[in-house]
């Protein structure tokens, strides 16, 4: 053991407070299997988040004949979402670093998994009550995604917390694939949309179990040295936050990001869809296949972007210092805006130019998220 290097503490040698208040026996971390099952347990929740929040997506158009939809309140469903998410995510950011992580995460992940399953059940007169239950999943999704990084945050430092982090927003991508692909596969094998938010809610359940037998909460600031990180007021960190340039500014940077990812993410196959049927004149093509198509484009899209964004990151970052990460996402999105606009502008007249453009937008978009999490 180094006595100079407070992550290689051992397990058994800190005591300090966790998050019932109670000394216990601290860690610089658990063991490495279970840092790694950690892990895996919570990318495999933030799949689940992604996939849910998109399958909506894919069945947007049967979504809107069913309730005698206009575009309008069609997109109300997205934006009842995030207005869901936007308005609790800083409420639970604040719990999080006060109470027990582990219970918030299961709680939000069962209101979530059940709201979304009463979302099903809603009949074609009680829109309205819709939109409520698509407010309360953003809700419970922004629970677990304000909370679960810094899990891993406390559970690994330096390059490895890096890597660990990268992998956890690898499901967006992923998730967001999935979720289109799964929506309009299931709701065509069933012939009906309401099947397609009936399957996440059980995976829903199934990882709460699996948060509750084999996640540790491990301390504040436990990945370096398991000393007990004090609790300061609301009011202190939002000043501290406030004058945080960088803090700021990347947040500035990333909601101009969300708003551009999330409108188009949402109206996206619907758009193709449209443009095909225009370029060939037939009206009978439905969203099915095309959020199929999109979902595919998604993931590939993001393991390729992921893959570039962190490779990027650990190359520059060893040339550049500080300067890495922002540059990463500065030329990211300077490449990424016009292709995405010639995607837009291609999907009329050269409808297979425009996969591939959004495949290619798609790969500096993904890239340079990974070292703006970071």
């Amino acid at each position: 053991m180094d006595a100079n290097n407070p992550s290689s503490v051992s397990s058994e040698s800190l005591t300090s407070r966790g998050t019932d208040g109670d000394a216990t026996i601290l860690v610089s971390g658990p063991s490495r299997r279970r840092e790694y099952t950690a892990v895996a347990l919570l990318f495999f929740v933030n799949l689940l988040n992604y996939i849910d929040r998109y399958t909506i997506a894919g069945v947007l158009s049967d979504i809107e004949k069913y309730y005698d939809l206009s575009k309008s309140e069609a997109g109300l469903l997205q934006t009842m979402f995030i207005v869901g998410y936007m308005l609790l995510a800083p409420l639970f950011g604040y719990l999080g670093d006060r109470y027990s992580r582990k219970l918030l995460m299961c709680v939000g992940i069962l209101f979530w998994s059940l709201t979304t399953l009463l979302g099903s059940f809603i009949p074609p007169h009680l829109f309205s009550l819709l939109l409520v239950i698509r407010a309360a999943v953003g809700v419970g999704e922004a629970s677990y995604s304000t909370i679960a990084p810094t899990i891993i945050s406390d559970l690994f430092t330096d390059a490895m917390r890096s890597r660990m982090l990268g992998l956890f927003y690898f499901a967006i991508p992923v998730g967001s694939g999935l979720g289109y692909m799964l929506g309009s596969s299931i709701a065509q094998g069933t012939g009906e949309w309401q099947w397609a938010l009936r399957v996440t809610p059980g995976f829903g359940v199934l990882s709460v179990l699996l948060i509750i037998l084999f996640l540790r909460d491990p301390p504040r600031g436990g990945a370096e040295g398991g000393a007990h990180v004090a609790s300061t007021t609301w009011l202190m960190d939002i000043r501290c936050l406030l004058v945080n340039k960088s803090f700021v500014g990347d947040t500035l940077g990333f909601t101009c990001v969300a708003f551009v990812a999330g409108a188009l993410s949402f109206w996206a196959p619907q758009f193709i869809m449209y443009a095909l049927r225009l370029k060939q004149n037939d009206h009978t093509i439905d969203q099915t296949s095309i959020s199929f198509t999109f979902g595919v484009i998604t993931c590939f899209a993001g393991i390729a972007g992921v893959g570039l964004g962190s490779f990027s990151s650990g190359k520059l970052r060893t040339a550049t210092s500080v300067k890495a990460d922002p540059l990463i996402c500065g030329f990211g999105m300077l490449v990424c805006a016009p292709l995405l606009y010639f995607s837009i502008m291609a999907s009329r007249y050269y409808p297979d130019l425009t996969w591939v453009m959004k495949y290619l937008s798609g790969l500096p978009n993904i890239s340079n998220k990974i070292p703006f999490h970071w």
